[in-house]
């Protein structure tokens, strides 16, 4: 297929997803109109099954993975991490949730490659979708490959009217501790100097930020080789990130503000729909009761390791489980979600104040301790055992 045709085709997919997305306010996520919309053209042959490869994007998102990586690591600040400790303590069970109750009920799997499978899809977002994909594949297990697509594209479904009901009736406790008088304004700290990086000016245009990275990445694969895949490259990479953000070499979020940003992104997420060009109808079929195994259990064990680390930690069950559920959707859904209920519950400025005063900064950190942090590593170990 003609490159530039592909390549336009592919945007204007992208466009119409991003549309019903906003216009539903991410309930129906521009993930699922995207696989629908491949899905649908690839069995119906409106879509070429090579207008992937032949757009070029796969072989991009392939490439700067481990960037998007080293990107992800530069957002996370360790002093927002020990501020929050707790949530990162709750959010990090919540994975470890998923991760266990789905291994264990593995068997009711037609394959224990599904669970494990699962357990990057439902724990994680798109870098934990590439994991399992390229072990799946390498192992020659399309329809394995597939399944975190479709897991993730029906996470948002579950996820967003599920913890927005949460949430409010987290709001409205806060609410009537505020008006019981044992619930204080919490006064905003000033404003910090906003963080540069030290890499000299030549490295901070598009060029210079892309090479720092890119040699970062070699790095981490250069770890990889050295210690026989013990050490993972996504892993460093992330690793490498947060340190040297850290450390004050890289500034937040390294990537954000150049001009290939939005398309590097771009070609990451288009890498998921690859396998559902050649997955046949019936496969398909086979993995509804996958699925929904992946969903219920998956979810069941975060909600069940999250609400009993909450309590020993002293959060209440509500926000418990809201922390526990952060994994089906992540960052902006945390925050979105999070002003929303402070909004809806609120009557006066000051109560909408104090209730997101409360609930936003554990839902953010809980969003990057589970999907940006822990599901990474997690999803690195165990889609090893894919096979």
């Amino acid at each position: 297929m003609n490159a530039v045709l592909a390549f336009t085709i592919i945007m204007l997919v992208w466009a119409i997803s991003d549309f019903i997305s906003k216009k539903t306010k991410s309930l129906i996520s521009s993930l699922l109109v995207a696989s629908l919309i491949f899905l649908i053209g690839f069995k119906s042959n409106l879509l070429p099954k090579d207008i992937l490869p032949s757009s070029s994007l796969l072989s991009l998102g392939t490439t700067v993975v481990g960037f998007i990586i080293v990107h992800i690591g530069t957002m996370i600040s360790i002093d927002e991490l020990k501020q929050q400790w707790k949530t990162v303590v709750v959010g990090v069970s919540a994975i470890l949730g998923i991760a266990v109750s789905l291994l264990l009920i593995g068997p009711l799997f037609e394959s224990r490659n599904y669970a494990i499978a699962a357990i990057g899809a439902v724990s994680g977002g798109t870098i934990s979708i590439i994991i399992v994909q390229e072990a799946a594949l390498a192992a020659g297990l399309l329809s394995v490959a597939v399944l975190p697509v479709l897991i993730s594209a029906l996470q948002g479904l579950i996820g967003f009217p599920f913890t927005s009901l949460i949430l409010r009736k987290e709001a409205r406790r806060l609410q009537g501790e505020y008006r019981a008088g044992t619930l204080k304004m919490v006064k905003k700290k000033e404003g910090h100097a906003e963080e540069k990086g030290k890499l000299p000016a030549m490295f901070e245009t598009t060029a210079g930020t892309l090479f720092i990275v890119g040699v970062i990445v070699l790095v981490s694969t250069y770890i990889d080789s050295l210690t026989n895949g013990i050490l993972n490259t996504f892993i460093v990479a992330l690793l490498l990130g947060v340190a040297l953000r850290a450390m004050g070499i890289l500034k937040p979020n390294i990537l954000s503000g150049i001009d290939a940003y939005g398309l590097m992104m771009l070609a990451i997420l288009i890498i998921i729909f690859g396998p559902l060009a050649t997955i046949e109808p019936q496969a398909l079929f086979e993995m509804i009761v996958p699925i929904i195994l992946s969903f219920l259990v998956g979810v069941g064990g975060s909600l069940l390791f999250s609400v009993i680390v909450g309590k020993l930690l002293g959060y209440s069950l509500l926000m418990s489980m809201a922390v526990g559920l952060t994994p089906l959707y992540g960052f902006p859904g945390t925050m979105i979600l999070s002003q929303e209920a402070a909004k809806s519950v609120g009557e006066t400025e000051e109560e909408v104040q104090v209730i997101e005063a409360q609930i936003l900064p554990k839902m953010i950190i809980a969003g990057f301790s589970t999907v940006t942090i822990t599901s990474v590593l997690i999803t690195s170990i165990v889609a090893g055992w894919i096979g």
